[in-house]
């Protein structure tokens, strides 16, 4: 306990101290920076990676064409996937619950809570739907008493 205490109190010197001895933190950053980079060094790496890329498309069209190729030897249609919900299942094999929603979804689902008040679709001639419905209990009973009249039961 008194060990830790010690550390706390002299910590912070000793650490000025050992900057002093040429332990400069400054220079490991400099040193990773791309913002002091030669132009021409720059320009290089930019060039390169054009290169790479152009490499990986060129590829890619090779491919693509030897599965065409492959696909019209068997008959085979080409898979095209309607949207990008379709390449997820694939990244989320191994995933522990639920399936995240997209914003689209995200979206929809506030639209359908917003929907679901019933008070704001209720029709305009409200008071000649209830008038009707409190009719209905009468017209009933002379429609079950003309039908008692015209049977005569034995």
């Amino acid at each position: 306990m008194a060990s830790f205490i010690a550390k706390q109190m002299v910590g912070n010197q000793l650490k000025s101290v050992k900057g002093a001895m040429g332990g400069d933190d400054e220079k490991k950053d400099d040193a990773g920076s791309d913002g002091d980079e030669d132009p021409e060094v720059a320009e290089a790496r930019r060039e390169a990676e054009e290169k790479r890329k152009d490499k990986h498309r060129k590829m890619e069209a090779e491919r693509e064409d030897m599965r065409q190729s492959i696909r019209d030897k068997y008959g085979l249609k080409k898979k095209v996937p309607e949207e990008e919900g379709m390449l997820q299942p694939q990244e989320e094999a191994g995933r522990i619950g639920r399936k995240k929603k997209t914003p689209a979804e995200l979206a929809a689902e506030a639209n359908a809570e917003d929907d679901d008040d019933d008070f704001a679709k209720l029709p305009g001639n409200l008071g000649e739907i209830t008038s009707k419905v409190s009719e209905l209990p009468g017209k009933i009973a002379q429609g079950m008493g003309g039908v008692t009249e015209k049977c005569s039961l034995q």
